[in-house]
């Protein structure tokens, strides 16, 4: 992160010592000779300028720090800084911008100073210790969206993936509602379903109402769009791709570039809930009991109640919200009745098992609801000596119809997400976690019309690409599938996950098929026994 300091009175020389340690790009520019002379014995890059002039100001700091992304006033006289801060807002109109009053301001300087910067300091705050968090990344990273939500045109639509999960859902309620502190009406909404029976629950207990879209909703109506949980329009949600997105925030690693206004994007969190918890709590919005209760539950969800994939910025957030949250509630979203569905679906699971070595692969047949396969995915894992799940069905077997993978792992160094692109990357969507991730797959690229029982030639086909991608035994019954040779990303021999071929590529690699080996639009990739099971990791 670049920062530029304009004036080095007492205030400014303490924290152009603070930010010198941190070795990232720094400047300080003042106009008195001595003082910068003083500041580069101290190894803190100075140079004379007259910081209230905003074309001086602007060169200097293009010629020797590039982009600013920070700046701070900080000279002691109140005058010259109200002079500053408005050089400042005009020559970097994005920017951070952090003014100290300076000692003994006015009324009249104190307004100015306030009018211009994103955050004022006044003489009794002005300690390195109280301005550590404002100047840092997290800091800048909550002034930043701020100042975007404050410049969208509304209604911003704030759109969770597919069939939203607990964590989808309680984070676009989050940021729909810091959206509305900054002055911008807000609407949550997603595509699909939200039909499993927890989720269900969940939304009714907690009143939320968040608008179901589908292919003839008006659009228009929309000013702005933001995106949770997922990062690009088109892939796991139903917005057009070609929809400017202003605000994507994610905790899913990305696997194409993703393009908006502003991205936070950190996979080293347990889930979305985590990063809208923090947000709400940098800008002093306190959540109502619903809304923390959702957090909270988005948070225990995805993380497996903490036993996956857990950082300490989790259990901060859950530390935080349980303050606000209504635990009775939480207790009754957990235990919500199991449907016959479910039950029977669990059954067949059982039922179809392939097991060889460790993993364990079950195909449902044609299915109605997607949601029965991650819980049957979750569900098998407890049978003894199983470490991996790979639980599957489809929509039917015409060139129109989609594949649903659920996955699991448990107590393996396999990476989940990564095994199923390789398996699967170049047929059609897929990805995830180490140990959760999916994938949808287009029937018409996996059997062909001669194929005399397509259902059974597709179980085949997914059964044994999954199998080959981990490197366990082939079924001999299924290796004239593969011999054809005639099928679209199937034609190369498989590897385990992550081995690579003479050439240096990896089956994802391969740009043949819809999904270009990106892993887009995981459905299943951080959903759990009680979710709809279909958020996007990759995208």
């Amino acid at each position: 992160m670049t920062r530029l300091v304009l004036g080095c009175g007492t205030f400014g020389r303490r924290l152009a010592l603070e930010l010198r340690e941190r070795r990232e790009p720094l400047l300080v520019l003042d106009r008195d000779a001595g003082r910068v002379e003083g500041l580069r014995d101290e190894s803190i890059p100075a140079q004379q300028a007259e910081t209230t002039d905003p074309g001086a100001v602007r060169r200097r700091a293009a010629d020797l720090l590039g982009e600013v992304e920070t700046v701070v006033v900080g000279g002691d006289d109140p005058a010259e800084n109200r002079e500053a801060a408005e050089s400042a807002r005009e020559a970097f109109p994005e920017a951070f911008l952090l003014a100290y009053t300076g000692s003994h301001p006015s009324p009249a300087d104190r307004t100015a100073v306030g009018e211009v910067a994103d955050e004022v300091v006044d003489e009794g705050m002005a300690t390195t210790e109280a301005l550590r968090g404002r100047i840092d990344e997290t800091g800048y990273r909550t002034r930043r969206l701020r100042r975007v939500l404050r410049s969208l045109e509304g209604p911003l639509a704030v759109v969770a993936h597919d069939n939203p999960d607990p964590d989808a859902i309680s984070s676009a309620f989050a940021l729909a509602r810091i959206a509305e502190t900054a002055g911008v009406e807000a609407e949550v909404c997603y595509y699909g379903e939200i039909s499993h029976q927890e989720n269900r629950a969940f939304v009714n207990l907690l009143d939320y109402e968040p608008t179901e879209l589908d292919a003839d909703s008006d659009l228009d109506r929309f000013g702005s769009f933001a995106l949770v949980d997922h990062s690009r329009p088109g892939v796991n949600d139903g917005l057009p791709p070609e929809t400017e997105v202003s605000v994507v925030i994610d905790h899913h690693p990305p696997r194409a570039p993703v393009e908006a206004v502003f991205v936070d994007l950190r996979s080293n969190v347990g889930a979305t809930s985590t990063l809208l918890t923090g947000y709400l709590q940098d800008l002093g919005v306190e959540p109502d009991h619903d809304l923390a209760t959702g957090l909270l539950f988005g948070i225990r969800v995805d993380t497996d109640d903490f036993s996956r994939e857990v950082a300490p910025e989790d259990l901060r957030a859950a530390a935080y919200l349980l303050s606000f949250a209504d635990t009775a509630t939480l207790e009754r979203i957990e235990s919500p009745s199991m449907s016959p569905e479910t039950m029977d679906a669990i059954a067949t699971a059982i039922d179809n098992r392939q097991v060889r070595e460790e993993v364990l692969v079950s195909c449902l047949g044609e299915i109605r609801d997607r949601d029965t396969l991650a819980q049957a995915a979750d569900r098998l894992l407890d049978i003894e000596d199983v470490a991996v799940t790979f639980v599957f069905g489809f929509t039917g077997v015409d060139d129109e119809a989609v594949v649903y993978v659920s996955a699991r792992a448990r107590g393996t160094e396999l990476d989940l997400g990564e095994a199923l692109r390789d398996a699967f990357g170049q047929v059609g969507s897929a990805g995830g976690h180490a140990d959760m991730a999916g994938a949808q797959l287009p029937v018409g690229m996996l059997i062909d019309e001669a194929d005399t029982d397509p259902a059974a030639a597709l179980e085949a086909v997914v059964t044994e690409r999954f199998f080959d991608a981990l490197g366990v035994g082939p079924n001999r019954a299924a290796t004239a599938v593969y011999a054809r040779g005639d099928y679209i990303g199937i034609t190369e021999k498989y590897r385990p996950a992550g081995e690579r071929t003479e050439d240096g590529r990896g089956p994802a690699d391969d740009s043949r098929g819809p999904g270009n080996g990106s892993g887009e639009g995981s459905p299943d990739a951080d959903a759990g026994a009680g979710t709809d099971g279909d958020t996007d990791t990759d995208a």
